[in-house]
């Protein structure tokens, strides 16, 4: 490519995702002298909504700004808490992160997942339209223009993966208010109303019950409680810091 040399600079947390050779200060880089600096940044591997100031020779700039020759240019993270415009804060997952899905439900936040990959247009449709931040591990669908907000999740392990979204966008949290099955809302239901979906043994050995006013599903204080307790508790946790 015959065009300006300019110089990159990526933060720490970038690194991931640019070549070895971009991982340095001031790693020179061709551009064709007319795509905007959100396009190259992109070129390079980073996708733009991992990506916070620009600054070009001190000066913060667009991501329309085209590079000319010579400039030295800082590519910096997004802050964090990373403020997303609208409410209330929602999140829309792929088919990837069903387990991340379910412990954001049991923290009280509103995400949306389903099981069954709709594709990546749907996902980024939906993100649209319901103005959700859209969380996923695959660079390509948040490179997709139509997407209202996304975010990289950087971890394959859930207790990391939850870490991460909490930390960066420190959502409300509610627990224990929404059904970690599909996302609706949970209302406290009489033992009674629900006794015909209950077994005998958890007809006599529990009594407070809660019911989704969506799906119907019926939720208590049973045997897996404890660990969930501890999911709960270590990620109240994490904005005490």
């Amino acid at each position: 490519m015959n065009g300006p040399r300019t110089y990159f600079s990526f933060a720490p947390e970038l690194h991931s995702f640019v070549a070895a050779q971009h991982g340095t200060a001031r790693t020179p880089v061709v551009t064709d002298g007319s795509s905007t600096l959100g396009h190259v940044v992109e070129s390079l591997g980073v996708p733009l909504t991992e990506v916070g100031r620009l600054v070009v020779d001190g000066h913060e700039v667009a991501v329309s700004h085209v590079p000319a020759a010579g400039e030295s240019i800082e590519v910096h993270g997004v802050e964090r808490p990373q403020r997303v415009p609208g409410a209330p804060l929602r999140f829309l997952l792929d088919v990837h992160l069903g387990t991340l899905a379910r412990r954001l439900r049991l923290l009280g936040v509103d995400a949306a997942y389903t099981n069954e990959d709709p594709g990546d247009a749907a996902l980024a449709t939906l993100s649209a339209q319901e103005r959700r931040v859209l969380l996923s591990r695959d660079r390509g669908l948040l490179r997709r223009r139509e997407i209202w907000a996304g975010a990289f999740v950087y971890s394959d392990r859930p207790d990391d993966q939850l870490r991460d979204v909490l930390e960066r966008f420190a959502p409300a949290l509610a627990p224990w208010t929404r059904c970690t099955a599909c996302n609706g809302r949970l209302a406290d239901a009489d033992k009674d109303s629900v006794r015909e979906q209950l077994e005998h043994g958890t007809q006599r050995t529990y009594d407070v019950f809660a019911q989704c006013t969506a799906c119907g599903r019926v939720y208590w204080r049973g045997a897996h409680h404890a660990r969930l307790e501890a999911i709960v508790e270590k990620a109240l946790g994490y904005g005490a810091g």
